[in-house]
């Protein structure tokens, strides 16, 4: 049940971000919002860690302004494997990070 509801928050925080910068494109269609959901849910869940614990010196030294830069990476690598999901920019990225992480 916690995967599902994971799930479900990943696509309405994609959503959002959408709506808020218009470079994040899933061509109105729902299915590309629930793919690129539940990849960005797997991303965060095996790939992240890795990242996270590989960064951890910078995370220290950033006082954890570094995460959102991971979490930028974790929404880029979405946008390579989910192929109708696109992102815009690096700036454009990050700042659909910080809109992920918020919701």
């Amino acid at each position: 049940m916690r995967l599902i509801i994971g799930w479900l928050v990943n696509v309405l925080a994609i959503f959002v971000a959408s709506k808020v910068f218009s470079s994040i494109v899933h061509d109105g269609e729902l299915w590309v919002l629930a793919l690129a959901g539940l990849v960005l849910g797997l991303a965060n869940h095996i790939v992240r860690p890795i990242v996270i614990l590989l960064a951890f010196p910078a995370v220290i030294l950033t006082l954890g302004i570094a995460l959102l830069f991971i979490n930028a990476l974790m929404l880029y690598l979405t946008d390579l494997i989910v192929p109708p999901f696109e992102v815009g920019g690096f700036w454009q990225t990050v700042g659909a990070a910080l809109i992920i992480w918020g919701v």
